[in-house]
């Protein structure tokens, strides 16, 4: 992400989004600026504060999907949060601070998953003198019902037997070049199907729900944790596995061992607080129609509003691994606003986020592209998907056109739904191809102008239907 340029950043973007050149433009420059300001002096860098930003515009036309990109794009901590799922503290629901929260705990797996995979030649090595200890016990108090005998035949014709030795021969069972050859043949996965008992720990314990107000979670109380310690531990339990398997669970555990916890949480907590990323969508869910009329459930709206305004402004958050400081946190929210406009929002929150981009509706010419040039391009699904059932389809220019224009007109006709509108038009398109390509032989497919119109003809002409339908 440290490399990225904005023109770099933008055509990223353009490998899965069509057109919506300014808000590219507009997420391009705010991720640089996170890069710029690292590289100002440590005294005015707490002084540049972020720009948020608002994505407008109607439903389906990109701005879920920007975020989606953006949180592949950069390695900095991101999480998309809908706004109409936060009740104003009082009333029952999630408070906002548990985005946050949320934000942190990602930050923290991922981290944590970095740093196990970096340690994981270690742990294996480990865990391959643990499996080697099992396979080769040193001294006679295991019983022989442990064991299963056998033997392996080296390359060279020597022979290894895995039986249990006679006790009175135990004491002088294992010798250092027996364990080589035995860490030779676990490596070359010669005992992979053999069986060895393993002792796991017994994690069948209740799982206690605990249904609160947000004043719990302000506190930073996890009751989960706090049960665990009060409850008694789970004791071990025997478990007989092949060794692939038990070597996979003891490298895990070593793992897991090697990972300084305490330094992945504070890193976890630095990332958040200076490159955070929180895409907080359905914003003009939790504005009051109209400026809203001061009754109903728009008092609890705009208590939204008023909740979100400290985090956004900068505050700390209390969390489980200790405070979180959102001075600069990037937000970009995201709205349809057909029932209101931005403006509706409380004139403190409009103040926090600065840059407004206005997203463009979508017509013939996108929905073409759409449907033709991401790399993630829906023709190319469809095709992929029937390619599995050895049915070779092919869709002429002229139908992907025909598509197109359907789309576009059904938008108008209906309810405008962007993008998504193709979704359920390629469903209805293909339904019978999707529905007996296990019963076809192996054939090629060709879908023309007149299989689009024969299709979808019956649709086209009755309003009503179209409506019910699409």
């Amino acid at each position: 992400m440290s490399d990225l340029k904005p023109t770099e950043i933008v055509r990223e973007l353009d490998k899965y989004i069509i057109g919506q050149d300014k808000g590219k433009r507009s997420v391009a420059i705010a991720l640089r600026n996170r890069w710029r300001r690292r590289q100002v002096d440590p005294e005015l860098r707490e002084e540049i504060a972020p720009k948020n930003i608002i994505l407008i515009g109607p439903t389906g036309v990109g701005k879920t999907e920007i975020a989606r990109r953006l949180a592949r794009l950069t390695d900095s901590p991101f999480i998309k949060v809908e706004a109409s799922k936060f009740t104003e503290v009082g009333y029952v629901g999630r408070d906002v601070e548990s985005m946050v929260r949320d934000l942190l705990e990602l930050a923290i797996n991922h981290l944590k998953a970095l740093e196990q995979e970096a340690v994981k030649e270690k742990a294996w090595e480990v865990a391959e003198e643990r499996m080697l200890d099992l396979l080769l016990p040193a001294s006679a108090e295991r019983p022989s019902s442990q064991w299963e005998s056998a033997s392996n035949e080296e390359p060279d014709g020597t022979t290894v037997d895995i039986a249990q030795p006679r006790q009175e021969e135990a004491a002088a069972a294992v010798s250092p070049s027996t364990r080589e050859k035995f860490r030779r043949m676990l490596r070359d996965g010669k005992l992979d199907e053999r069986y060895v008992d393993m002792e796991v720990s017994d994690k069948s314990m209740p799982m206690v729900e605990i249904f609160s107000n947000a004043g719990m979670e302000e506190m930073g109380i996890n009751m989960r944790d706090m049960l665990g310690n009060f409850m008694p531990k789970g004791p071990s339990k025997k478990r007989k596995m092949q060794v692939a398997e038990a070597m996979e669970l003891l490298a895990q555990e070593e793992a897991q061992r090697l990972v300084d916890m305490d330094k992945v949480v504070s890193s976890a907590v630095e990332k958040v607080e200076q490159s955070g990323i929180i895409f907080l969508d359905e914003i003009d869910k939790v504005t009051g129609k109209e400026g809203g009329g001061g009754s109903g459930p728009d008092i609890s709206r705009e208590g939204v509003q008023r909740d979100l305004l400290p985090i956004v402004e900068g505050t700390t958050v209390t969390t489980k691994h200790g405070p979180v400081k959102t001075d600069h946190i990037l937000f970009i929210a995201s709205g349809a606003f057909h029932m209101s406009k931005p403006s509706d929002l409380i004139p403190e929150l409009q103040g926090r986020f600065p840059i407004r981009v206005e997203l463009d509706s979508l017509g013939r010419v996108e929905f073409t592209r759409i449907l033709t040039e991401p790399r993630n391009a829906l023709i190319l699904q469809y095709i992929a998907m029937l390619k599995t059932e050895a049915l070779n389809v092919r869709f002429s220019d002229d139908a992907i056109n025909e598509i197109a224009a359907f789309a576009e007109q059904v938008n108008n006709q209906t309810e405008n739904i962007g993008a998504r509108r193709l979704h359920t038009l390629m469903e209805h398109l293909l339904e019978d191809l999707l529905f007996d390509a296990p019963d076809m032989d192996s054939q090629e497919i060709l879908i023309d102008k007149a299989y689009v119109d024969e299709k979808l003809k019956g649709i086209k002409d009755d309003e009503d239907l179209t409506r019910y339908i699409l």
